[in-house]
């Protein structure tokens, strides 16, 4: 970083002014507002500019370094990217945090009230485009020469609201009021192509080559969102591309009267980015999701092949400049399309060209579940894609035959192993080109990539040995916990110093503060306020009351049968019966919390959410529950509600069947602001019992043999209804409607899943782990009601979250896998 801070302001330099002028400046000269009297809204863009002013200062100063320093660069490449609000992440990255509360305290606003005009940024959906983020947070803080790569998205995934208890998909317009982050980037623009043909000639040394030829262009256009390092000048950024028609309007359709038919070449060029994972139940659907991912690896490579020309013209070197790392199946297909551009457009040999695809591209794989790695139809390749497929062939082609060389003895093997997989459809298997095109496959927790190793991959593991590694997953410290919980980060700094801020083993120095009496009570402060602030933001957002001084239990993240929130909502209403059969015993009040979204088409999930608002609404109304128990779904759930329930949640529920969630990061969120995990022993949770000790986390459930096993043997979930009372009480009530007394039978396909479906039923074990959840969740009340014990236990968390943080995976990506050294 000294050489960039050597090079000094530019002339045009931002922070020779003084904030507010350059405020009160974009609010007249950019925005064409009146600056002497400013609307709340005008401000924010007003600031936001001001902000974005300083960063491009150490944005251009960065990028001279990297290309004067001839710098290798990391391309990650992510569907999806879930970055949250920009301002506060800015301001504290460039430590203007208290200075822009003053500023704007003199100029008649409140920071905290002017943060809310800012919406989150709706380019993704849960923890894998919230993963990439942190993780381009880390690069830029560890000086990392390396950009994300993605789409710019005009509309998110959906905008969740609830009615009736019913989930509702509204569109979530993140963009109707502009995004004054955004710098497009006109001149890079990059033509794409789709469907067409593939054309084979020969060239002028007698060579067989192949082109791609006809089909229909659509532009990609690019659009730079900046990433900040924290307390020095580097900044980096994330290109995000948005589809622009090649035909902008028909003119002669126009003059015809054929208004529509004037701009529909236009509208279906420009779909490609307007929605975030269409529904692909529909065969447009699919297609739809298909052309994003090519759509925005082509413009990338491309992109990537411009900057690389800047510094070599010959691509032996390749590999030693550019490291792409694909954040899983989505942006695969790259691995065909650089091959395409090495091939037919830079006139390689294929073993040239294939060389530097395996040593330039990684794979991070994100699930254990066969069902959801992605496979595309050969005809739907083909008929979009259909040069790559015919790379695809070859690629999978020349595999084989030295799989059949080396391993004679299997016939079996090559047709496990082989891209293209046969049956009554056949279908590209985008892990397998992946795995087969990348120097280096990681999981995301070591549980995750041992099941990798030694289940779901575990023939690749035969033939590529050393290839599949581990890169636990972690979060960043200064978003979840400077920027979403900044009473405690202050109270941290307080007695340790702030040096934990971008070396979070630092925070092991907290752990003698667990046995102080006086620190505890100022922890113990610190949770309620932030419950205080979350109870406020309930109240708002559904109008329900919660009382701060309860057990706050809090479940939030993607809704899937998977991570069982339906095991949640059993235990509720186990309390619920228990209360109400003994109204005067002692109780530890608890408020329930629970956020997340279903996918659209996931009609179970959406099920279990409208049971979750049923059972929420029988406790709510009870006056037996009334200071013990208190359930509330959020709608909408996103990174900004995040950062208001995470610094408040006292009980962290992570509680998916072992072996199917790949790594989680929401425990590691809250552990890292003092929540006390509950959980099976299942993705990082594993790692997190290592770390904070077996007597700070309550585990239980079934291990992931364990799971393997039962389901191998036969799982009966009957003999756990018919042996256990209690339980056959609560899948009763929910069987005899006694949660929707108006639509009998509304949860029946609940209950079916459970125990009605044959060998299928209750296939994520809800029944098997039940009493094993309810015996933790006592021994969670138990040691809630000694507040020195809990308190001790909380900070202890904390203090021993180090091994979690994005930094430390990165860095791990960084040595092991990508080969690239921070900017010095």
């Amino acid at each position: 970083m000294d050489e960039i801070a050597r090079r000094g302001p530019s002339p045009f330099h931002a922070s020779s002014r003084s904030l507010k002028e350059d405020i009160l400046r974009h609010v007249q000269f950019t925005l064409g507002n009146d600056p002497h009297r400013p609307d709340r809204f005008s401000c924010f863009q007003g600031l936001a500019y001001s902000i974005r002013d300083r960063l491009i200062e150490r944005w251009i100063n960065t990028q001279r370094s990297l290309y004067d320093t001839l710098s290798k660069r990391v391309y990650f490449l992510s569907m999806e990217f879930l970055p949250g609000r920009f301002l506060k992440n800015y301001l504290i990255s460039l430590d203007l945090l208290e200075e822009t509360r003053r500023t704007l305290a003199e100029m008649g606003f409140d920071l905290d009230e002017l943060e809310e005009e800012e919406w989150d940024a709706g380019l993704g959906n849960g923890g894998l485009g919230r993963l990439a983020s942190c993780y381009l947070d880390s690069m830029a803080c560890r000086n990392l020469p390396g950009y994300g790569y993605g789409i710019r998205y005009d509309f998110g995934i959906f905008h969740q609201v609830v009615e009736n208890g019913y989930q509702l998909e509204q569109c979530d317009n993140w963009m109707r009021r502009g995004n004054p982050w955004e710098i497009q980037r006109r001149p890079m623009e990059a033509p794409i192509r789709f469907y067409g043909r593939s054309e084979g000639y020969t060239d002028a040394r007698g060579k067989q080559r192949f082109r791609w030829v006809d089909g229909e262009i659509v532009i990609a256009v690019a659009c730079d969102i900046l990433i900040p390092g924290f307390g020095d000048d580097y900044v980096t950024n994330m290109r995000l591309w948005s589809a622009r028609s090649s035909r902008e309007f028909n003119l002669t359709h126009f003059n015809q009267g054929d208004y529509i038919g004037a701009i529909e070449a236009k509208v279906s060029g420009e779909t490609i980015s307007k929605v975030l994972y269409p529904n692909d139940e529909v065969s447009v659907g699919k297609e739809l999701r298909l052309k994003q991912q090519y759509f925005f690896v082509a413009a990338t490579l491309r992109d990537i092949l411009r900057r690389y020309r800047k510094q070599s013209q010959s691509f032996a070197d390749f590999p030693d400049f550019v490291a792409i790392q694909l954040n899983d199946t989505h942006p695969a297909i790259a691995i065909a399309e650089l091959m395409r551009l090495l091939m037919d457009e830079e006139r390689l040999a294929w073993d040239d060209a294939w060389g530097i695809c395996e040593r330039t591209f990684a794979y991070t794989n994100h699930t254990v579940m066969p069902e959801a790695l992605e496979t595309w139809p050969v005809d739907l390749m083909g008929h979009l894609l259909p040069r790559h497929l015919e790379i695809i062939y070859a690629i999978n082609q020349r595999f084989l035959d030295s799989i059949r060389l080396r391993f004679p003895e299997e016939p079996d093997l090559p047709g496990r192993l082989s891209i293209i997989a046969e049956g009554s459809e056949r279908r590209v298997r985008m892990a397998h080109l992946a795995i087969v095109g990348s120097h280096s496959i990681n999981g995301v927790a070591e549980l995750h990539s041992r099941i990798l190793k030694e289940e779901l991959f575990s023939d690749f593991d035969r033939v590529f040995p050393g290839r599949f590694k581990n890169v636990t997953n972690g979060v960043t410290p200064r978003r979840w916990l400077c920027q979403a919980n900044p009473s405690l980060e202050k109270l941290i700094t307080s007695v340790i110093g702030s040096e934990w801020i971008c070396d979070l083993d630092r925070l092991t120095e907290l752990v003698p503060y667990a046995e102080d009496a006086q620190f505890r009570e100022t922890w113990r402060k610190t949770k309620l306020e932030n419950k205080k602030r979350l109870s406020r933001y309930v109240l708002r957002k559904i109008g329900l009351g919660v009382n701060p001084d309860t057990l706050f239990d809090v479940q939030v993240k993607r809704i899937h049968e998977y991570k069982r929130q339906l095991l949640n909502v059993l235990h509720v209403i186990t309390l619920l019966h228990r209360i109400k059969a003994d109204p005067g015993a002692h109780t530890v009040p608890r408020t329930v919390l629970f956020a997340g979204k279903a996918a659209p088409a996931y009609h179970q999930a959406k099920r279990i959410i409208k049971l979750i608002n049923a059972v929420a609404d029988v406790v709510n109304t009870d006056p037996d529950m009334q200071g013990r128990l208190r359930v509330a779904f959020l709608p909408n759930y996103c990174v900004s509600q995040a950062e208001k329930i995470v610094p408040a949640a006292d009980l962290s529920e992570q509680i998916s069947t072992a072996g199917m969630e790949a790594s989680g990061t929401g425990n590691m969120k809250m552990s890292l602001n003092g929540a006390l995990t509950i959980g099976t022993l299942d993705g990082a949770n594993i790692e997190i019992m290592e770390e904070v000790g077996t007597e700070n986390i309550f585990i239980f459930g079934l291990t992931a043999a364990q799971v393997s096993v039962m389901r191998t043997q036969g799982y009966d979930p009957a003999s756990h209804y018919e042996s256990d009372a209690e339980l056959r009480r609560v899948l009763d009530d929910i069987a005899g409607d006694r949660f929707c007394p108006g639509a009998p039978g509304l949860f029946r396909p609940v209950i079916d899943t459970l125990l009605h479906q044959g060998a299928y039923s209750d296939h994520y074990l809800v029944l098997a782990d039940y009493r094993s959840y309810v015996s933790a969740q006592e021994a969670v009340s138990r040691l809630y009601t000694d507040s020195e014990e809990w308190t001790r236990r909380s900070i202890l968390n904390t203090a021993r979250m180090g091994k979690f943080s994005s930094d430390r995976s990165v860095m791990t990506y960084a040595e092991n896998i990508w080969g690239v050294k921070p900017l010095v």
